[in-house]
């Protein structure tokens, strides 16, 4: 859990994207406040012996988006989409130039790392029967750094110039949300002043296709890719995967206002909890992830009822939805019935450890815009899912204080709080 200690608070100050629906903070904003889908059938590989057949994919053109020929071949598609996020909320922030190298650090998040290159990698080596003989092994001399997850945050720390503290977290799909908090638990403990961080997973690959398979977590509902993920809804039947990237630069408050920085949010609290209980399994009285919510308001000096959003993990599994119903009743009280929630899942798909940062990115623009992204394909409310989910078409509301969850396999259970600069300030 991380609080606020005195003098030492944290602000965004830039955003990047990279989205299914488009490539940019623009894009992504207009896809999500436009309610519009980016499910489609899956088109990276041929995904016709699985039981899942839908993803959203990223319309993603390397050599457009700035990547060298050698970066592209040299990086797998999830260091490619943290590269160009990461350059994206650079720029946007203006803080190269304006930070001591070491006092500038990164954390990256990511869930399954470099999974589409080592996927081929291990296709072309297990082919036919081949040995793993290094006289018959000829695959890419870049299975090292697909291997290595840090190897992404390396090279987001050469780009963003940092030479101070650099990790990364893999937490499940909740990475992208713990990444957050811990890169702001350096800034307020007096490790750095700036920190690039963000979240990354490019996984629509067979292997990980087989493996939400295996466990029947993806829909089924192959004939209508376009409504497939239908967060708490009476019909849905599991999540859609996705892939994608948001990345932020974190910067200490009065670091921030020395350069007349703008200000898209501070990053109040966050906290985590793990229920120890099962791999995939989730308690419906949803205690954990409460008891995450209530520790990160505290944390925030903030009350439930000052909770204007919530944005929710809403995976669209039955069990994730009535679990996270029940959790937010528990840590908001009966304000839960009061506040809009809503789930960008139905829009964007389920990109795994990217997730987390990709709805913090909706919820510091949400407090930009004054709009609340909506629950796409929520047309018959689950009776056991009784909140204000924002069916549909988004909603103008001025949102001051957001609360972002999330819930992975393995128990994990993650809280984030964002405020708005005026409300802090106030």
């Amino acid at each position: 859990m991380a609080g606020i200690p005195a003098g030492r608070r944290v602000a965004i100050t830039g955003i990047g994207v990279v989205a299914p629906g488009g490539i940019g903070r623009k894009p992504f904003w207009d896809l999500l406040s436009a309610g519009r889908t980016a499910t489609r059938t899956i088109s990276l590989f041929d995904a016709s012996p699985f039981r899942s057949r839908v993803a959203a994919e990223c319309d993603f053109d390397a050599a457009a988006a700035g990547l060298s020929r050698r970066q592209i071949r040299q990086w797998d598609r999830t260091t490619q989409f943290a590269v160009v996020a990461a350059r994206e909320a650079l720029e946007d922030s203006g803080v190269l130039g304006h930070c001591d190298p070491y006092r500038t650090g990164v954390m990256a998040g990511t869930a399954c790392g470099s999974t589409m290159s080592l996927d081929s990698e291990y296709a072309l080596v297990s082919n036919e029967g081949k040995s793993w003989l290094v006289d018959e092994f000829h695959g890419s001399p870049y299975l090292f750094d697909y291997f290595v997850p840090s190897s992404m945050a390396a090279e987001l720390a050469w780009i963003a110039e940092a030479e101070g503290p650099v990790g990364v977290v893999s937490t499940g799909c909740t990475s992208g949300v713990d990444v957050l908090g811990h890169a702001a638990d350096l800034i307020r403990e007096g490790h750095a002043d700036v920190i690039t961080t963000g979240a990354s997973d490019a996984a629509i690959s067979p292997i990980t296709v087989a493996c939400f398979d295996a466990i029947k977590a993806t829909t089924a509902r192959n004939d209508s890719p376009e409504t497939a993920s239908r967060p708490f809804d009476r019909t849905r039947n599991g999540f859609v995967l996705g892939e994608g990237c948001a990345f932020f630069v974190l910067e200490e408050l009065e670091h921030a206002r020395r350069r007349d920085a703008h200000l898209y949010a501070e990053v109040a609290a966050h906290a985590s909890r793990c229920n120890a209980y099962s791999m995939t399994g989730l308690s419906d009285e949803g205690t954990e992830l409460a008891d995450a919510i209530t520790s990160a308001l505290d944390a925030a000096r903030v009350a439930p009822t000052d909770i204007d959003y919530v944005n929710a993990h809403g995976s669209a599994t039955k069990q994730n939805d009535r679990h996270e119903t029940n959790a937010l009743k528990r840590g908001l009280g009966d304000h839960a019935y009061r506040t809009p929630v809503s789930s960008i899942k139905s829009m964007i798909g389920h990109s795994l450890g990217a997730i987390g940062a990709l709805e913090t990115a909706a919820c510091a623009l949400a407090i930009e815009h004054a709009v609340v992204p909506p629950t796409a394909n929520l047309h018959e409310p689950d009776p056991e899912c009784d909140l204000d989910y924002v069916p549909l078409v988004a909603r103008e509301r001025k949102v001051g204080t957001v609360l972002s969850v999330a819930s992975g396999f393995g128990g994990f259970q993650s809280a984030l709080v964002l405020t708005g600069p005026q409300r802090r300030a106030a």
